[in-house]
């Protein structure tokens, strides 16, 4: 009903304006043929309709201080494999129209939006379709700045869920004072800010459960020459244990986040260093939707805190924030403690070790452990420590060397170690310490051609073994390219297991268009962005993207 009335609103806005006005817009469809072959076989359960599509067409009208938006989105015949099955059929995803005055300090929105309130630990709405996350807000944004120093955002609403919404109801306001603007400092950066917000969801009387959680967040950012610092506390009121998908009243936690960041920045070196304790603090706009493996109705946000990186075996061990209490016989655990310090340096151009064009090194480290404490599974309670560290989950030391060595030719020399525990992270079986390398070279050619191939292997002591992958892409000039990799998974125990996973395609991209097609193989596992992950199973076939841009 709500879609209805704001493509309503929409048209009659577009039809009434006659002033200049801007119209863009994209378009995006990434489809799929799923293809069985010797040894990768779709699930019976997926394997009704083998070709699959997902299209997103957005378009943004703008007019002097309106403008007007809308997303449609297409999951004909069916959504791409491990998306969540309420991404069916064609429909409006978010429609929006959006009033800003700047001489009022006045920004306003009415239908879907997306907001985040500081770090997002307490609220954080937002998209990524490669993960098949989209949970927009739809309701009503308002952003007032009329004290210049003083930026407050108020939100009321309910999240996207599919092309529907979740039963609980979302109301927040966030506020942001810059200090150092009142006092008119130079040197000096100091601002504070804190964020209130509700979930209203009316739940069945018999079980005698509040309707309204409330979080609450305190935040402090300071910067002084090289040195910025960033705190933030949030809490949570108690709200019931989800077991299932069912709350049950008789246990009630509540839960607290924090969070401390340390930044040190000079023009050859710079220092990032992320601590964060989180117990209990996963929060979803509808409360028997807690623990999805689609994030869906997702309100809380905490990413892992660990180094992305951009190739294929060292992320196959990806860390997930671990924010939830879970009594699992598996892994009981009520949350996390642990951090990451990644430090950057750049050896001077023309000196021994810098050579000619000087060399980067990074350095990275990050460890993460469960809460310490008394754990009763049976009768569901704990009690946790402080800040002592309990069972680990994760660590990882790593090193990247980037060189350029001539005008057409640089490379880099990644190694990262890590140890991960899926019991703890997945709440699956086993452990695992690994060791990977990783070379990755280009060389600029002439006329606009390059190639970059990359050599990767993993050594490791259990779950999938040993790992060899290599890629390589060549640009024939600015609008195509082709590439090729392959994973090979020969020190798999299981001789079944042993498996290339190769990829092969081309790519298009003249402007704004890019079109790419390929066929090989996907690995199962974990697809994570920024520590948010979902689970992909294995297939192969044909696979379509298109973009444009307008």
């Amino acid at each position: 009903m709500y879609c209805k009335q704001i493509i309503i609103a929409v048209t009659a806005m577009l039809v009434g304006y006659n002033g200049i006005a801007q119209l863009s817009g994209s378009i995006e469809s990434n489809s799929a043929v799923y293809i069985d072959d010797a040894n990768i076989k779709l699930a019976s359960n997926e394997s009704d309709i083998r070709i699959r599509s997902n299209t997103y067409l957005r378009l943004d009208y703008k007019h002097k201080q309106f403008t007007i938006g809308v997303q449609a989105e297409s999951y004909l015949p069916k959504a791409l494999l491990n998306y969540a099955p309420n991404y069916k059929n064609v429909g409006i995803g978010t429609a929006y129209i959006n009033y800003r005055n700047d001489s009022l300090h006045i920004d306003a929105t009415v239908g879907h939006f997306y907001e985040q309130f500081g770090s997002g630990l307490v609220f954080r709405a937002w998209e990524d379709r490669q993960l098949g996350v989209s949970n927009a807000i739809l309701g009503a944004k308002l952003n007032i700045r009329t004290y210049e120093p003083l930026n407050v955002t108020l939100v009321y609403g309910k999240q996207r869920n599919g092309f529907g919404v979740t039963e609980g109801t979302i109301s927040g306001i966030n506020a942001e004072l810059d200090i150092a603007s009142i006092f008119k400092a130079k040197k000096w950066y100091y601002a504070i800010g804190g964020s209130v917000v509700n979930r209203e969801e009316t739940l069945p009387s018999s079980l005698n459960l509040p309707e309204n959680t409330q979080l609450t967040s305190l935040r402090a950012n300071l910067k002084k020459g090289a040195i910025s610092i960033d705190a933030e506390y949030a809490f949570k009121t108690a709200e019931p244990l989800i077991e299932n998908g069912v709350p049950l009243p008789n246990y009630r936690f509540d839960g607290d986040v924090y969070l401390l960041n340390i930044g040190f920045a000079k023009p050859r070196i710079g220092i990032n260093a992320n601590f964060r304790r989180t117990e209990n603090f996963t929060v979803y706009s509808q409360q028997n939707l807690y623990g999805n493996t689609f994030n869906q109705g997702l309100l809380t946000y905490a990413p892992a805190l660990t180094k992305q990186y951009d190739y294929s075996l060292t992320n196959i061990y990806v860390y997930m924030a671990q924010s939830r209490l879970t009594f699992n016989p598996i892994a009981t655990k009520a949350g996390e403690i642990g951090g990451q310090i990644d430090v950057f340096y750049k050896l001077k151009p023309k000196s021994v070790l810098g050579g000619k064009y000087g060399t980067q090194i990074a350095l990275n480290a990050a460890k993460w452990n469960s809460l310490s404490g008394k754990y009763d599974a049976t009768a569901r309670k704990y009690q946790t420590n402080f800040l002592q560290a309990g069972t680990q989950y994760y660590t990882e030391v790593g090193v990247e060397i980037r060189k350029k060595w001539s005008d057409g030719f640089n490379n880099s020399l990644t190694y990262t170690n890590q140890y991960y525990s899926a019991v703890q992270v997945e709440e699956t079986f086993g452990e695992v310490r690994t060791n990977t390398v990783v070379l990755d070279n280009t060389f600029s050619l002439p006329k606009g051609k390059s190639l970059r191939i990359d050599v990767q292997h993993q050594w490791a002591n259990a779950i999938h073994g040993n790992w060899l992958g290599a890629s390589v892409e060549y640009s024939f000039n600015s609008k195509w390219a082709a590439f090729a990799t392959d994973l090979y998974n020969y020190g798999n125990d299981d001789g079944n297991k042993q498996l290339h996973y190769y990829v092969t395609g081309v790519a298009y991209k003249p402007g704004a268009f890019r079109a790419q097609i390929s066929y090989g193989r996907q690995r199962g596992g974990l697809q994570c962005i920024g520590g948010i992950c979902r689970f992909v199973s294995e297939n192969a076939g044909l696979s379509f993207t298109l973009n444009y841009s307008f």
